[in-house]
C-alpha cells in the first residue's frame, strides 16, 4: 500500500495526522490507530511497518541506504514519525494542561472522535455476516473488559517491562486498545512514561555538560536498563504485531475490520467523559506522588452527568464537534489515499 507520489499537501497532512497519532497514543483510553483507520492510511502503515525484517536489516548494514529506505517506505514512516515527534513537543503538552483544567470537555471531544470512528468504519464496512457480528461483540466485550480490570501494582522486572512494551505498543497498530491505558492496568505507566523518561532527558542533559557521574548511580542506572528493556520490547512488539496484522488484513479483511471495531466501540467506557479520577495512595493513606511530583492515577470512578447543567451542554457540544472532527478528517483521508 505504497504511494509512488505525493503532493506536499498530502505531505503536510500526513506529519499533522503523526501529530495526531502522538497525542492519541500519550492520551490513556485513546488510540493512535484510530488516528490512522479512520485517516485512510492505516494499511499502509502495517505494510510499511512489515518491511522492517530480515532483508531491510540485510540492506541496512551493508550499506544500501538508498535502496533500504525505499525498501520499508522511509518517505511515508519518517513523516509520519515525525509528527509524533512534535507532537509530544508541542500539542500533547497543550492536551496535558487542557486535561488538567478541562478534563470533561476534553474527554467529551475524543467520545465524539471515538463515536465518529465507529459510525464512518461501520459505513464503509459491507456485508455483515454472523461470523463477523461475533467477531464484532467479541472485541467490544475486549475493548469493555479492559476498561474495567483493576490495575496492577508497579513492577520493575525487567522481563516484565518488556512484556509491558511489546502489549503496550498495540495501541499505535490496533485502533481501539490504548498502549498508555494498558501500561495504567499492569501498573507501569508511571515508571515506564513518567520517571524512566525523565531519568533519560536527565542523563541527555548530563552528557551534553559532560557529567557522567550517573554511571555510578545504581538507581540511575536501572531505570535505563528499564527503559532500555521497554524500548526493546516495543520494538519487538511493533514488528511482530505489524506482521500479523498484515497478514489478518490480506487473508481475512472482513474479520479483521470487525474485531477493530469492536475494540473501537469498546474504548467507549475508557473515554467517558464524566469520570473522577482515582490516585493511587500510598500505605499511609495520602496519595502517591511520582518523581515529577504529579499524583499516580490509579482508574476512573464513571457517573451520569446532570442533563440541566450548563457545563453538561456545553460537554454535549464538545462531543458533536469531535465526530465532525472525524468526518473532516475521514473525507479528506478517502480521497487521498483511498483503501
Amino acid at each position: 500500500m505504497r504511494q509512488s507520489t505525493r503532493s506536499f499537501t498530502d505531505k503536510l497532512f500526513l506529519i499533522l495526522k503523526g501529530v495526531a497519532m502522538g497525542t492519541a497514543n500519550k492520551v490513556p483510553g485513546i488510540s493512535g490507530g484510530v488516528v490512522a483507520y479512520v485517516g485512510g492510511f492505516y494499511e499502509e502503515f502495517i505494510y510499511s511497518l512489515q518491511k522492517l525484517n530480515l532483508k531491510a536489516f540485510k540492506l541496512l548494514i551493508s550499506g544500501r541506504y538508498a535502496t533500504f529506505f525505499h525498501y520499508i517506505n522511509g518517505r511515508f514512516l519518517t513523516l509520519l514519525i515525525l509528527g509524533e515527534a512534535l507532537s509530544y513537543f508541542t500539542v500533547s503538552k497543550g492536551f496535558d494542561l487542557l486535561i488538567q483544567y478541562y478534563p470533561i470537555l476534553v474527554w467529551a471531544t475524543f467520545f465524539g472522535m471515538i463515536l465518529g470512528s465507529i459510525y464512518y468504519i461501520s459505513r464503509s464496512y459491507g456485508e455483515w455476516t454472523r461470523n463477523n457480528v461475533i467477531i464484532l461483540i467479541i472485541g467490544i466485550t475486549i475493548g469493555v473488559g479492559t476498561s474495567l480490570l483493576d490495575p496492577a501494582r508497579e513492577n520493575p522486572n525487567l522481563i516484565f517491562v518488556f512484556f509491558c512494551g511489546m502489549v503496550s505498543i498495540s495501541g499505535m497498530t490496533l485502533p481501539g486498545l490504548s498502549g498508555s491505558f494498558i501500561l495504567i492496568l499492569l501498573g507501569n505507566y508511571v515508571l515506564l512514561l513518567v520517571d524512566s523518561i525523565n531519568t533519560f532527558f536527565d542523563t541527555m542533559v548530563a552528557v551534553v555538560q559532560g557529567d557522567f557521574s550517573w554511571w555510578y548511580d545504581p538507581l540511575h542506572m536501572d531505570m535505563l536498563a528499564i527503559l532500555t528493556s521497554f524500548v526493546l520490547g516495543s520494538i519487538v512488539g511493533l514488528i511482530s504485531l505489524s506482521h500479523l496484522l498484515g497478514w489478518t488484513i490480506k487473508h481475512y479483511r472482513n474479520e479483521t475490520n470487525a474485531m477493530i471495531i469492536g475494540f473501537i466501540a469498546g474504548s467507549l467506557g475508557v473515554v467517558w467523559p464524566w469520570k473522577k479520577e482515582i490516585y493511587q495512595l500510598t500505605n499511609t493513606g495520602s496519595i502517591a506522588i511520582d518523581a515529577s511530583g504529579k499524583k499516580i492515577l490509579e482508574n476512573y470512578s464513571r457517573y451520569w452527568p446532570e442533563i440541566n447543567e450548563t457545563h453538561t451542554w456545553i460537554a454535549i457540544i464538545m462531543v458533536v464537534i469531535g465526530f465532525l472532527s472525524v468526518y473532516i478528517l475521514d473525507r479528506y483521508g478517502n480521497k487521498a489515499n483511498p483503501i
